[in-house]
């Protein structure tokens, strides 16, 4: 999905970027007064989430020819590895600690037509499950990009006027629940006479023999005004959702929340984990008004690791292609 964007004159360039592109802020030396166990975590978003850092250095470059921004999902790969995904149908392979691009493929439908690519799952076997907002469509591809094959879909989740979804506000979002048995994909917005703020995540249960079927669904209530734009499974199986929004003017609003495990009900609950508007923005800059200057149109998470009693969180943000735009990627942290 592509909120507009409200251009306004380039702001300065981020100062003082580390080696790795990211920033850091000291702990307030009050905070560090403070007996261990009242102390916040340094540079906290919330009692939940803290801000590890930010990198930039991926903004407006290319890659072997590839323009390396539209970035909408992200997934941990194999060998050291991190795939990020383009809406527009590019596969990049990162290098998981620097982030550097690696590889590249470039996905197609089975006309050969490229995708509206949202959301990303790195199977088991190394395969990749690509969701489209196009038909919607989940389908899976190879390591270099070979079409291998497609999920059912049920009809009343297809784009208007075959079904009940909206155009460019479908498939928003996959992830794998732990275990490798349950797909889940989330809509972005509702259904054609849904309530404004329901919408609807559809899962598909692997077979025996290794495909997926479909299966349970779930509904889920946005804020005001936000849509799904990324859920992504925690190891113990609850889900992250990431909830965004933008206005002309004003910029994004983009909010982290914790859902339940799926399976206990069809209403998935939420709590809010983290308003990014408060993060420190640790000297990042925007191009466009933002009530944060660290936020943008972030659509891509994925999990990377957990330690210290918290889950490493790596999100990233779609730039569009558009200079008012950041390809940026933010490391959390979150207890969950």
């Amino acid at each position: 999905m592509r909120p507009r964007t409200f251009r306004t004159a380039l702001a300065a360039l981020t100062a003082s970027l580390t080696a790795a592109g990211c920033l850091t802020a000291a702990v307030p030396a009050t905070a560090a007064q403070q007996p261990a166990r009242q102390r916040p975590p340094a540079n906290a978003c919330s009692p939940s989430v803290s801000l590890s850092g930010f990198f930039d250095a991926l903004d407006k470059t290319t890659y072997d020819g590839t323009y390396v921004g539209n970035l909408s999902a992200l997934a941990p790969a194999r060998r050291g590895t991190l795939a990020a995904l383009s809406d527009r149908s590019e596969l990049f392979r990162l290098d998981a600690r620097t982030l550097e691009p690696r590889g590249v493929v470039t996905l197609a439908d089975e006309k050969g037509a490229a995708l509206d690519s949202e959301g990303l799952v790195a199977d088991r076997d190394g395969t990749f499950l690509v969701s489209s907002e196009t038909e919607p469509s989940v389908r899976r591809y190879s390591p270099t990009g070979e079409l291998l094959g497609r999920l059912p879909v049920p009809d009343d989740l297809r784009t208007a006027p075959a079904g009940g979804a909206r155009a460019n506000g479908s498939f928003e979002g996959l992830t794998l629940l732990p275990g490798g048995h349950t797909l889940l994909a989330s809509m972005e917005y509702p259904l054609d006479g849904d309530p404004a703020d329901l919408v609807r995540f559809q899962t598909w249960q692997r077979t025996r023999h290794g495909d997926f079927r479909p299966g349970a669904r779930y509904t889920y209530r946005t804020d005001p005004g936000l849509g799904v734009s990324e859920v992504t499974a925690t190891p113990e199986g609850r889900l992250l959702v990431l909830e965004r929004g933008f206005t002309a003017g004003v910029g994004n609003t983009v909010r982290l929340h914790l859902a339940d495990r799926p399976g206990r009900g069809t209403a998935l609950h939420k709590r809010l984990l983290a308003d990014l508007a408060d993060c420190p923005d640790l000297g990042a800059t925007a191009r466009q008004p933002q009530p944060n200057p660290l936020l943008d149109n972030f659509e891509g998470m994925a999990v990377t690791g957990r330690s210290g009693g918290r889950t490493d969180v790596l999100v990233v943000s779609d730039d569009n292609q558009n200079a008012a735009q950041t390809t940026r990627f933010l490391r959390l942290r979150v207890r969950v």
